[in-house]
């Protein structure tokens, strides 16, 4: 067990991160601290960091010493971004931070500091081509990638914080200050012709992109707080924006998702993004809450565990890490997802759906039991409810709670389940029916291991007729557990399928095997 520590010191804010490594090679967060630091507003006319920087600094690095030490860090790694790499003194006030807490903190450059970021989205989010924007105090870091793979990047020396100051667009913003805000940006950004008419989705990382993702949120009742993967359009952004900039800002403090640390700094971040909008022509934005944290974690989470620092099927990824931390049981939840695919495959003429199905069906099957480490009794429940609130990467908001819901009705179909939940917001009737099918498939699978033994070695779904479905099972003995357990849901299947399921043993043995639960 190792515990890393990841500080990042912003142009705004600094965070610290600690990230727990478990022997199994699963991992997850276990602290979280930001504070407010701005010290793009803390340089002098001379490019100097003030003293109060210094001090403002100083002692958030001793509070983040301190928790690295309660938390018994095994290591820390620590960067600075624009305001530090921009600033004249700012390795003066590097290694006073080192002499006072002995934590090494290294000024990254734009490149490294946009690589990190690339990182962080990519393992995250799945998209094969989009340009991804980094919007911090000081700075903005632009990542071109195509086929997931990086083709340019950039820093910039423009950030929320330093144009707020710039332009003082403290209150309302009009027309002409935008206009000089943007004939600045658009300067910058025109010098890259790698950025002009992509017309690929903006993928925006930082507190001005997850500002923006909760005031839509709210404006359109979103059932959910995540914050990661959340898409909005470009049309609906621009309304946004044109909104707030008419806005005082005492008004912009009591708009519902606007922070009030963010009201004074959201009308020069939004004005990047939009420049942007026009830049790239892009019609969507994405809102991705992991990013250089992130992205230096996994780097080095990728040398010690010695794996592809860019994974290549995060959905696949992040589940196993997922059944890592919270099963007990892995070779089973592997054996009901394979009996569950292999029926989803062999019968889709019956159920109809989709291969994007298929890969929801296999997060349900892989994770449908982590809800015992909460308590046994409705464990399909909790699995339902980890799910849907799990770091699962490579799915949509709506997505996660198709699988979740899966999971949760493997134990059999309950409306109930979903009353006083937002998930009308999510799933029409349509959705629904389909949830039923591919729960029915992992009930029947679950059965098929009932006592955990895979006496049930290997399945061969088929279909007889358009009213009868065949199940033939392979097992050196009489499955008798499992066989009990089949055909308590054979009504299940007749209602969902209107077909009969029959079910037969290959085998010629008569003796029941022995089912010892694990």
């Amino acid at each position: 067990m190792q515990r890393i520590a990841i500080i990042d010191v912003g142009s705004n804010s600094a965070r610290l991160v600690i990230t727990q490594i478990y022997k199994s090679g699963a991992y997850n967060m276990v602290y979280n601290q930001k504070e407010a630091l701005r010290l793009s507003q803390k340089v002098d006319m001379h490019g100097m960091l003030t003293e109060e920087a210094f001090s403002s600094t100083l002692e958030c690095m001793h509070s983040f010493a301190t928790m690295c030490k309660i938390f018994n860090v095994d290591k820390i790694i620590a960067v600075a971004t624009a305001a530090m790499r921009n600033a004249k003194n700012g390795k003066e006030l590097t290694a006073l931070v080192e002499k006072e807490t002995e934590i090494h903190l290294h000024i990254l450059g734009g490149k490294a500091e946009a690589y990190a970021s690339y990182l962080g989205v990519i393992n995250t989010i799945n998209v094969k081509d989009g340009i991804i924007f980094d919007l911090g105090g000081g700075s903005t870091e632009l990542v071109l990638f195509h086929d997931r793979k990086i083709v340019d990047s950039i820093s910039l020396p423009l950030g929320c914080v330093n144009l707020t100051t710039m332009f003082n667009t403290r209150d309302i913003m009009p027309s002409t200050v935008f206009s000089d805000v943007s004939y600045l940006i658009m300067s910058r950004l025109e010098k890259y012709p790698w950025l002009k008419d992509t017309s690929l989705p903006l993928i925006g990382i930082g507190g001005t992109a997850r500002t923006i993702a909760k005031i839509e949120q709210k404006k359109s009742k979103y059932p959910a707080s995540k914050i990661h993967n959340f898409q909005f359009t470009s049309q609906a952004f621009r309304t946004t924006f044109k909104f707030l900039r008419e806005t005082t800002l005492e008004q912009r403090r009591k708009i519902s998702g606007l922070g009030s640390d963010r009201a004074d700094l959201i009308l020069a971040g939004a004005s990047v993004i939009q420049c942007l909008l026009e830049v790239t022509g892009s019609k969507k934005i994405i809102v991705s809450g992991c990013g250089i944290r992130e992205g230096l974690f996994l780097d080095y989470y990728a040398k010690k565990e010695k794996t592809p620092v860019i994974a290549g099927d995060i959905l696949d990824e992040s589940t196993r890490n997922i059944l890592l931390l919270y099963s007990t049981d892995i070779k089973h939840s592997e054996h009901i997802t394979a009996l569950s695919l292999t029926m989803f495959d062999a019968w889709k003429p019956i159920h109809g759906l989709s291969n994007s199905w298929r890969r929801l069906l296999k997060t349900a099957a892989m994770l449908h039991d982590i809800g015992i480490t909460i308590n046994y009794y409705s464990h399909a429940r909790h699995s339902a409810y980890m799910i849907e609130n799990a770091r699962l990467f490579g799915l949509t908001h709506k997505e996660q709670v198709i699988a979740a819901v899966i999971a949760g009705w493997h134990n059999g179909v309950s409306r109930n389940y979903l009353r006083n939940k937002a998930y009308k917001y999510f799933l029409s009737d349509e959705d629904l029916n389909k949830i039923s099918k591919m729960a029915l498939l992992l009930a029947l699978a679950e059965s098929m291991d009932y006592s955990q033994t895979m006496q049930i070695s290997e399945i061969i779904p088929e279909i007889k007729s358009k009213k009868t479905a065949l199940l033939h099972l392979k097992s050196t003995c009489l499955p008798s557990i499992e066989l009990h357990q089949l055909k308590q849901h054979l009504p299940w299947f007749s209602k969902v399928f209107n077909m009969e399921l029959q079910v037969e043993p290959l085998q010629n043995c008569t003796t029941s095997c022995t089912t010892v639960q694990k």
